[in-house]
């Protein structure tokens, strides 16, 4: 049986380095789509992409609403159907432009659209699973610290606490980019690998003086009783070792960067876990910082400089794609309002907030902030 066509797979690579050099995507984001290509080959018999018609995409279309996911054992999601068709879509916009392909019809892609009722449902937005403050700080205060291994992980969540910093830039973060004296960490893109290779400096959050005492703690013994340099990872990988059963086993640190991210996700999932707490990935902390700064703010300047503190370039971001009101505060608050009536002064001072908000908002665009998350 057929399970590839050399040209197509020519092709693709073309596609892809477009992808990645033109488009300047990550692999990651890469990934899915050469999984949207393959469903799609697969279905057609791994024909040609030269003989691409518009009924193979609405054959498709009808093949993929059958489909069971692997992971769930249930029909595959509106939202993945709609990522996959793009995906495709996408493709064959390009292929068209291609030498050897331009007989194709470019308006022939426009078929690999889902209904709009299936569109609204794959892009509707679902409540997303966010720690509170209590529960972050009951994980932390329940994780042990006496070898350098549980200092590490332990350090390692307070910091992400403090600053909302992205996980592939935790993994990649070095002692000298921190500035204890100040309270703040640089996240220089020459070394850390930053969201879009923007560098730039997180002070850190008010999230409790005893948070801060453990990361704090962390940095001093690297550099007094390790007596690691500054450009040493400031959360470093595990060094493996022969163990005494003689398979490899944990054996200390090592003075190299995580290479991935995996090894964090490991340590947070154990840790929640380790106090009969749901999982949180660690960019849930993003948004339980988000909704903090909500609570905690009293001037839109404020909220301003929380956004910028979270590396956002706009507080439309912060706010759409961080800071939805958990159901249970939005039942409170919609109770709430009408009790007592706001004084004009306070009206004013929201119509202002609104203008403002408004005013420097104008010309971006909600892609932009879901982009920016």
């Amino acid at each position: 049986m057929t399970k590839y066509n050399a040209e197509n797979e020519r092709v693709k690579r073309r596609y892809f380095t477009f992808l990645k050099e033109a488009k300047q995507r990550s692999e990651a984001s890469i990934d899915p789509i050469a999984k949207a290509l393959n469903r799609f080959e697969t279905y057609t018999k791994f024909k040609s992409f030269k003989v691409y018609h518009f009924q193979q995409a609405i054959g498709f279309k009808k093949h993929l609403a059958q489909q069971m996911s692997v992971r769930t054992d249930e029909p595959l999601s509106k939202a993945t159907a709609y990522s996959t068709l793009a995906a495709l879509k996408a493709f064959f916009q390009w292929l068209c432009r291609e030498p050897g392909f331009k007989h194709l019809s470019y308006s022939g892609a426009d078929y690999f659209s889902l209904s709009l009722k299936d569109t609204a449902i794959a892009r509707a937005g679902k409540e997303e699973r966010v720690p509170t403050l209590e529960q972050i700080r009951r994980v932390i205060f329940a994780m042990p610290f006496e070898t350098d291994i549980e200092k590490r992980n332990r350090a390692l969540i307070a910091f992400i606490m403090m600053t909302g910093a992205r996980v592939d830039a935790a993994a990649s973060i070095r002692l000298k980019h921190v500035n204890l004296d100040e309270g703040k960490v640089f996240q220089d893109a020459k070394q850390v690998r930053t969201k879009y290779s923007k560098s730039f400096t997180t002070y850190f959050f008010a999230v409790g003086a005893d948070i801060h005492a453990i990361f704090s703690d962390w940095v001093t013994f690297l550099q007094k009783e390790r007596l690691w340099s500054l450009d040493d990872p400031l959360f470093p990988a595990t060094r493996m070792g022969l163990g005494a059963s003689g398979q490899f086993e944990p054996a200390g640190l090592d003075r190299k960067c995580w290479a991935n991210t995996s090894p964090i996700r490991k340590i947070f999932r154990e840790a929640f876990e380790a106090v009969g707490l749901p999982y949180f990935n660690p960019h849930s902390f993003r948004s339980t910082l988000a909704l903090h700064g909500e609570r905690t703010c009293q001037t839109f300047e404020d909220l301003k400089a929380w956004s910028q503190n979270l590396a956002h370039k706009s507080l439309m971001t912060t706010l759409c794609s961080y800071g939805q009101v958990e159901e249970r505060r939005q039942a409170e608050i919609i109770r709430s309002l009408g009790r007592e009536k706001p004084s004009g002064d306070d009206q004013e001072a929201l119509a202002r907030k609104i203008a403002e908000l408004l005013s420097s908002h104008k010309g971006g665009d909600a892609s932009q902030a879901r982009a920016e998350t």
